[in-house]
């Protein structure tokens, strides 16, 4: 289950959001420090923004990796959602020029779907 996220691309993410985090942190104090330095309101409201937005990138990671832990791992399989052609239903009950009009466009389509099928062999 959790063989997923040891793929190179996970891991790297987890490497990235892991320096990431503590670049916030270390933002944070940074800002801190300037602030009791006499920096004004400015650096104080920074020192409390930085290790917020370093745990709500935090919060999300782990919603995207609880996200992918949950997934169907056969989902990203070819041909696991198979849509099947249905041939449009032409009203005839209305205007007969629509009727007439809506044929033509049935027939282009059929025509489309028969020169990529051919296409696609």
């Amino acid at each position: 289950m959790f063989y997923r996220l040891l793929t190179p691309k996970w891991v790297l993410m987890h490497l990235l959001v892991a320096a990431l985090f503590v670049a916030t942190l270390f933002l944070g104090y940074w800002q801190l420090t300037k602030a009791e330095d006499g920096g004004g309101a400015v650096n104080w409201s920074y020192a409390l923004q930085w290790p917020l937005y370093g745990c709500m990138g935090l919060w999300f990671y782990v919603r995207m990796v609880r996200d992918e832990l949950n997934r169907d791992p056969d989902e990203d399989e070819p041909g696991s959602s198979i849509v099947l052609y249905q041939r449009p239903r032409i009203d005839t009950t209305g205007d007969p020029e629509l009727a007439a009009y809506n044929a033509y466009l049935a027939e282009l389509n059929e025509r489309a779907l028969g020169q990529r099928s051919s296409n696609g062999r």
